[in-house]
């Protein structure tokens, strides 16, 4: 299996999880199931941060995915092609936990940079494969 096989899969199963996630918080509201006995919904709170953050795993991991489909078409320096993947991964992963569970936008924007960065580093090394350079 390709290396960067495992963490494009690893993104889809995150996204994937915040779709289970998102229809937990909403079952209160939708199915009256987990309802407090007011009849409130216990994550009337976070749910609109789940559904935002879900919204984002189909945003900047666009240029993830394209970036790994052309590096797994020209095979060029798969070990940093790798690493940036997977911090790419765990950027996303972080974005989500302080998107969900905090209201600091500062500190998401700094975590968004780690997964901006890592996107942006896969590009140059499509850029430096497909000009012909070793990347």
């Amino acid at each position: 299996m390709h290396p960067l096989i495992l963490p494009m899969a690893t993104q889809v199963a995150w996204a994937a999880f915040l779709y289970v996630l998102l229809t937990v918080a909403r079952a209160p509201k939708v199915w009256g199931i987990g309802q407090r006995a007011d009849g409130s919904n216990p994550w009337a709170e976070v749910e609109p941060r789940i559904s935002a953050n879900l919204s984002n795993q189909f945003e900047w991991p666009l240029f993830f995915y394209v970036a790994c489909l052309l590096l797994i078409q020209n095979q060029v320096n798969l070990a940093a092609a790798t690493a940036l993947a997977w911090l790419f991964i765990a950027g996303r992963v972080a974005h989500s936990g302080v998107q969900i569970l905090t209201r600091n936008v500062r500190l998401r924007g700094l975590v968004f940079t780690v997964n901006f960065l890592a996107a942006l580093g896969l590009w140059v090394l499509v850029v430096l494969a497909l000009s012909g350079r070793a990347a």
